[in-house]
């Protein structure tokens, strides 16, 4: 990957906003907001200084704006004075080594530039952003980088990746929706090109995928013990059979119940919990879908954040 110069760089002030029963412990602020934005990221932080860091990554092809529309946890971050880092990263279901490292390199610079010394930094990612989070704070916490997390959130991210090559190849084969086909095609040609033929072995997933169920294999998230991690899904069973076809077993979501209990078996210090909703997958347009990234309750999430 390569990153784009900072020249196009826009900032101005903002005033918080209260939003009433939405802020934890009826908190409020009425600090003033910088944003800055640019072809990396959006970053919205306050001026007195910054305690809590909130970054975030988008599903495929979610940029910047797009998250902050579909994730409208902005007000409520603004009410408990958190700064919010909106990734333009995306199309990523895995991170080779080089990816680690220049968005490392990103984020620390980020964090120098704008003076930013957070006390406690935590990554959030939808979808494949999940994965991208999973695997960059592992990273993160391997080298020691100043902006290693201190908790992550994944929204209903398809964290197994032969997991996903297997239901793409049911999916081609029911032939039922026009959307999963077409996904299920690319996904199969993107997976098999680059993690190779799942009948000739496996290697090849399990050295990128942040989980792997088949062989119980989380080497790729080792570091992470320590840390505070949900994962949230919405299993609408009913949704997905008459949409897609899909059984409960081919959800996103059985996969992160697996991988919970995994963390919670091999990495004694992190805290993990699964998370489900019920009928909160919506779209910013109001369309119904439950791989969304509205299943998480934001003022929940933030109160979690900053219960130490």
């Amino acid at each position: 990957m390569k990153f784009l110069p900072l020249y196009t760089t826009v900032i101005y002030l903002l005033g918080a906003m209260t939003l009433s029963g939405q802020a934890p412990k009826n908190q409020s602020s009425n600090t003033s907001y910088q944003k800055v934005m640019n072809e990396q990221y959006i970053l919205y932080y306050p001026l007195k200084g910054v305690d809590t860091l909130l970054i975030l990554f988008g599903g495929f092809p979610e940029d910047a704006e797009s998250i902050e529309r579909e994730f409208s946890i902005l007000e409520v971050a603004k009410a408990n004075e958190i700064a919010v880092l909106y990734m333009n990263y995306n199309r990523k279901l895995w991170l080779e080594t080089e990816d680690k490292v220049q968005l490392t390199l990103l984020l620390e610079t980020v964090l120098d530039n704008y003076d930013l010394v957070p006390d406690q930094i935590f990554f959030g990612g939808f979808s494949s952003g999940g994965n991208v989070t999973l695997l960059l704070a592992d990273y993160l916490r391997s080298v020691n980088s100043v902006v290693a997390p201190a908790g992550l959130f994944v929204v209903d991210s398809p964290v197994d990746l032969l997991a996903l090559y297997q239901v793409s190849q049911k999916n081609i084969g029911r032939n039922f929706s026009e959307v999963s086909v077409r996904e299920a095609i690319w996904l199969t040609d993107l997976l098999e090109r680059s993690l190779g033929d799942p009948e000739e072995g496996i290697a090849g997933f399990e050295s990128q995928s942040p989980y792997t169920a088949e062989t119980h294999d989380m080497h790729n998230l080792i570091h992470l013990d320590g840390l505070k991690i949900r994962l949230y899904a919405e299993p609408d069973i009913i949704w997905w059979k008459e949409n897609r076809q899909n059984d409960p077993m081919d959800l996103n979501a059985y996969e992160l119940e697996k991988l919970a209990s995994q963390i919670q078996d091999e990495l004694p210090r992190a805290t993990v919990q699964y998370i489900t909703s019920e009928n909160k997958g919506y779209r910013s347009n109001g369309e119904r879908h439950p791989h969304s990234w509205s299943i998480v309750d934001k003022p929940d999430l933030i109160e979690w954040m900053l219960n130490q």
